[in-house]
């Protein structure tokens, strides 16, 4: 296929080409895989800066994502590559050949570095979901973290930088700059730019910006960053966001009120216990879904409001497709209960699913946050349970509000009142504002587009 780029995809490739270090932070479908490919190929074949590069991105996007952008466009037809997944041998495979581009899942990262047994010799590395290097005492870090001295390229893409707020910013940030403009160490960011704010006598718990601490850190970041927003630059349909709520009986309040207060509740002969903050708040996130597991692990059923709404919903659609997320497995079992779904899993569900064949799919953001493509399919969208995490969040919803949606976009959450539900809701709208915030701050300023 002959690639056509929009004014702001040369926009993007080309400050890739120009930075060595860059951060991309492009809304979900704007094209960073082959804006980044583009510039790959410049690099590589053009300006011979380039040798070998490295992709490092979640497991579906490295089998099925990249590939299949490398293959799409005729731009790219010199671009060699190989795959690095599967077992010891097919991964060992995979990494000797010789390849312009080695593309590994990031759960591989520390196999690759440590014991893999050849050598580390890569001009450039693109990390494909920045925001999951945000840890900065996970393996992938300190792996990256390690060889990227090495390396004289990097390039980090992400929609989502800070989904959990600004802190997320340094561990990000320092395997890309190796700490230039954040400090080699948490402990100066922490410093820097936060004060405590939740803490007992002997721990700190979380921090808050201090006062002017935000705009100096984009500031900080902002000749290595842009960012690129769907709505600046693409003409996506109507949006709608709705909750549907429900409400529990006097006596099922009861059980959720008991169970949030003292941490444990007998109810239909179990009893349900939490043995922490973390526990309580599983809990209470199971049981506004209708169903909790015990000490047991049997399922005790609490409610079956979700499923009540869920039905009228379906119902509402009149025989158009949607798409259910759901959280919990039991969330799955009863779903699949009551109706006829077909979970979206395999290459083959999903291009079933864009082929209008499956009614009612359904989802778990964690396994279908990135690289899906199920726009075709379908147009609604229905939270049954909701995840704290912002951006397993948002990357579900663009599954079906991005580029090459044809209809208006409905998202519904169904939400139980006066329970843990409305504080999930509640937290993804504050973070966002945070990501909002930096995003806006970096904002590329592509004239005659950005500021259109």
């Amino acid at each position: 296929m002959k690639y056509n780029p929009h004014e702001y995809q040369q926009y993007a490739t080309n400050f890739i080409i120009d930075h060595p270090i860059a951060a991309i932070l492009l809304d979900m479908g704007l094209g960073k895989s082959v804006i980044t490919l583009t510039a790959i190929n410049e690099l590589i074949y053009n300006r011979f800066e380039v040798n070998r590069v490295l992709v490092v991105a979640p497991l579906r996007v490295a089998k099925n994502t990249w590939p299949t952008e490398i293959k799409k466009w005729d731009h790219l037809k010199q671009l060699t590559y190989s795959v690095i997944t599967g077992t010891k041998q097919q991964r060992l495979a995979a990494l000797q050949k010789d390849v312009n581009i080695h593309i590994i899942n990031r759960e591989n990262l520390k196999w690759l570095v440590e014991e893999s047994g050849i050598s580390f010799c890569y001009d450039m590395i693109v990390i494909d979901e920045l925001s999951s290097f945000k840890s900065y005492q996970s393996q992938r870090f300190k792996c990256l973290k390690k060889v990227r001295p090495r390396v004289k390229r990097i390039v980090g893409l992400t929609g989502t930088p800070s989904s959990n707020g600004l802190m997320d910013l340094w561990a990000e940030f320092r395997v890309l700059d190796m700490g230039q403009r954040l400090g080699r160490y948490i402990s100066y960011y922490r410093t820097t730019y936060f004060d405590p704010d939740k803490r007992n006598q002997h721990m700190i718990f979380t921090y808050k910006p201090k006062l002017g601490a935000e705009q100096q850190i984009y500031q900080q970041i902002s000749d290595i960053t842009i960012s690129m927003k769907s709505k600046d630059y693409l003409k996506l349909p109507p949006l709608t966001l709705n909750t549907v709520k429900v409400q529990l009986s006097d006596k099922e309040t009861i059980v959720y009120n008991t169970m949030r207060e003292q941490l444990v509740v007998a109810t239909q002969g179990k009893q349900i216990d939490a043995l922490n903050t973390a526990s309580l708040s599983n809990k209470l996130s199971q049981m506004a879904n209708g169903v909790v597991y015990d000490s047991d692990k049997n399922q005790v059923v609490i409610h079956e409001r979700k499923l009540d709404a869920l039905e009228d919903l379906i119902e509402a659609a009149n025989g158009k497709p949607v798409l259910i997320a759901y959280w919990f497995k039991h969330d799955l079992e009863r779903i699949k209960q009551r109706f006829e779904v077909r979970e979206i899993k395999t290459n083959q569900d999903i291009a079933e699913w864009n082929q209008g064949k499956i009614t009612i799919g359904v989802i778990h953001p964690a396994s279908a946050g990135h690289g899906l493509n199920l726009q075709a399919g379908g147009s609604t969208l229905i939270w049954y349970g909701l995840t704290w995490s912002l951006e397993l969040y948002q990357q579900t919803n663009a599954r079906l509000w991005r580029q090459g949606q044809t209809n208006p976009v409905v998202i519904h959450h169904i939400i139980t009142q006066g329970t843990i539900d409305e504080d999930i809701l509640a937290a993804l709208k504050r973070k966002d504002k945070t990501q909002t915030a930096l995003i806006n701050a970096v904002k590329a300023n592509l004239k005659g587009v950005a500021n259109q």
